[in-house]
């Protein structure tokens, strides 16, 4: 089965097609670009798609990061996927930057757990533990530093640290810091499209907001209306 796979979580933009039959990529797209997600992302599809040597019917089911990343990024990616499933009649596979990061985390320290932890700014990190077997062992967490390091405490073992947030995390542990497994806000397009392919089709994916986007409805500046004669 051939998977349609798109990143736009983050700083990278990225659209991939991967073989899940011979477990390999047959193409790949992804550029540090900032913002801008959505002017370009159709683009990448059709390279990747075009360097994959197959067409759109081909596709077999969308992955897509769902989260948690820029509130944009986010929405524009899960749309497009959500998009491309009800326009190839197939299924789009949602999975989260958590999940993704343990993973690689655990393909380099097999047998560990993990904590994985993005820096979601303004002195917020997004957090989530995984046990050795790579089961959740809990719902991510939003907090600050201090909300992080009391979760590591409640751990029974060490984990080993992946995320754009573990340089912080061991900034703060000082003398007894942990193994960092990569600092990426973000894994590796093809990391996604893995786990979508492994896992069952179930409901369209939706995004994992951990806090409401930063744009906000203006409010106080309505004119009053005039009255009519």
């Amino acid at each position: 089965m051939k998977i349609l796979a798109v990143d736009t979580a983050a700083n990278l933009c990225a659209a991939a097609v991967y073989d899940s039959d011979g477990a390999r990529l047959l193409s790949v797209i992804s550029e540090d670009i900032g913002k801008g997600h959505a002017e370009v992302l159709m683009g990448y599809i059709e390279r990747a798609i075009n360097e994959a040597k197959t067409g759109f019917s081909d596709i077999g089911r969308i992955a897509v990061n769902i989260g948690p990343g820029s509130f944009t990024g986010v929405r524009i990616g899960v749309s497009a996927a959500r998009g491309f499933a009800l326009a190839l009649n197939c299924p789009a596979i949602g999975v989260t930057a958590f999940e993704a990061l343990a993973m690689e985390a655990r393909g380099t320290h097999e047998g560990q757990p993990v904590l994985v932890a993005i820096d979601a700014h303004r002195s917020e990190i997004y957090a989530q533990a995984f046990e050795t077997d790579g089961k959740a062992a809990g719902a991510p967490l939003a907090g600050g530093l201090d909300d992080i390091l009391a979760l590591l405490a409640l751990r029974p073992q060490r984990p080993v640290l992946t995320g754009s947030a573990a340089r912080i995390i061991n900034e703060a542990l000082g003398e007894a810091p942990l193994t960092i497994a990569g600092e990426a806000a973000t894994a590796g397009i093809e990391t996604i499209a893995r786990i979508a392919a492994s896992r069952a089709p179930g409901d369209a994916p939706k995004p994992l907001y951990m806090r409401g986007p930063d744009a906000k409805p203006q409010t106080g500046f309505a004119l009053p209306r005039k009255n009519q004669p």
